[in-house]
């Protein structure tokens, strides 16, 4: 499933290839995972809130990196629908989590249910609203 040059990549009438590009997409995904961190330190008391905000959002990025990587390996598109950006939103979640562990940061089961639900809502609900315009234009 080869695309043509230049394209977009979600398919004819790809969620964001008329609103976006392709090359935006990865940005707005990566600044959501970024917000998302930081929504989430605000809370904490902290001396430099965009150092915590980057050390809680990293391991975030390299999961989306990865999913974006297999969506792209697996259907040949780039992951602009919401189907296609299940898989990166799945993987932002568990490689995240699991690097999150292995580097000795908290996991605990309220923080898993507020990540999943918070970048659920971010990287699919752009690419959501992205279709509806798309669909009304």
């Amino acid at each position: 499933m080869s695309e043509q040059p230049g394209s977009a990549g979600g398919g004819r009438g790809s969620v964001a290839s008329a609103l976006l590009g392709m090359p935006w997409a990865p940005v707005i995904d990566a600044l959501l995972v970024i917000v998302f961190a930081a929504l989430g330190r605000a809370s904490h008391a902290e001396q430099n809130p965009v150092v915590g905000a980057l050390a809680t959002a990293w391991p975030f990025l390299v999961g989306l990196g990865l999913g974006w990587g297999l969506v792209r390996w697996r259907s040949g598109r780039w992951p602009l629908t919401v189907g296609n950006g299940i898989p990166v939103w799945a993987s932002a979640l568990v490689v995240g989590m699991l690097l999150r562990t292995v580097t000795g940061q908290g996991t605990a089961p309220s923080f898993m249910l507020v990540a999943a639900t918070v970048l659920a809502l971010f990287l699919l609900g752009w690419r959501w609203v992205a279709g509806r315009v798309a669909r009304l234009r």
